[in-house]
């Protein structure tokens, strides 16, 4: 059975980290849902919440396990026996960062890296865009599975249901 690891911070998890787990699942028989707690990037929930989240969000397919590490993802990724690292590609720009990542792992660990391209419906979320529009009030529920949506919600930080755009200034002024 081959395993692979779909290392991130996935704060949040949203609809595109589920759509590579789910096409990761069907491909490797293990896939172990990589958490890294030590990130650069300014979160919004500890990694005891995101893990919880991403359980909830994958208990359905099997083989997916969702597990927090620290340190180099090589040595996590030898620790649980992993044979493949799984990436996901939004475009040209994560190509470049993530081949400079995959061929310091391929040195590091001789480990290979999978890169997976989203299905065209979650071809440009990110959870840095998610976290913008959450933090600026607007309603993310149609891009996150529902245990991260149920979490924002109960923490103020999404709206239950769609909110009508607002118009713009020259849409007003033409109303008036």
């Amino acid at each position: 059975m081959t395993t692979a690891i779909y290392p991130g911070s996935f704060d949040p998890a949203h609809n595109g980290h589920l759509d590579v787990i789910q096409r990761a699942a069907a491909l490797f028989g293990r896939v172990v849902v990589a958490l890294a707690q030590e990130t650069r990037k300014e979160g919004l929930f500890p990694v005891a919440a995101r893990a919880a989240m991403l359980r909830d969000a994958t208990k359905h397919i099997r083989g997916v396990e969702v597990r927090p590490y620290v340190g180099l993802t090589v040595t996590f990724a030898r620790r649980v026996g992993a044979d493949v690292i799984v990436k996901g590609l939004r475009g040209v720009e994560d190509f470049e960062q993530e081949l400079r990542q995959a061929v310091m792992n391929r040195r590091l660990g001789g480990l290979d890296t999978a890169f997976f391209m989203p299905s065209p419906p979650y071809a440009q979320i990110s959870s840095t865009l998610i976290r913008e529009v959450v933090r600026l009030g607007g309603d993310v529920s149609a891009f996150v599975p529902a245990s991260v949506a149920r979490r924002l919600a109960a923490h103020g930080r999404v709206q239950g249901r769609r909110r009508a755009a607002r118009p713009t200034r020259a849409a007003r002024r033409r109303r008036s």
